[in-house]
């Protein structure tokens, strides 16, 4: 196979590893999880209900999906999120990024 054709097959690979799970998920799925099983902290919107848990709200699925996959796989822990991340599936994990980062956040600067 001539370098060309390898270098184009393996980025048509990588993009099609990259978008699938973009594609597959389900924000809908998503809000559902999400008042199951995060409001209590997160809040179904994703702003925060308690002091020491962040806003999900707007956050970028890339970096929700990382932050889960994180506290699931024990490379970040938390004396909560790791246990509710244990019981979290991949297709629960991108449907839950896709709900919060479908959430529209504004800002308002002070005066």
């Amino acid at each position: 196979m001539p370098k060309r054709s390898f270098l184009a097959a393996a980025a048509l690979a990588a993009l099609a590893l990259t978008s699938a799970p973009a594609a597959a998920a389900d924000a809908a799925a998503g809000k559902q999880k999400a008042a199951q099983t995060c409001a209590v902290c997160h809040g179904v919107d994703g702003v925060a209900k308690v002091p020491d848990a962040p806003n999900l709200a707007g956050e970028s699925a890339v970096y929700t999906t990382r932050q889960l996959e994180a506290f699931r796989g024990g490379e970040r822990q938390h004396e909560q999120m790791s246990i509710i991340a244990q019981g979290l599936s991949d297709e629960d994990i991108a449907d839950l990024a896709a709900w919060y980062a479908s959430v529209k956040v504004t800002a308002e600067m002070p005066q």
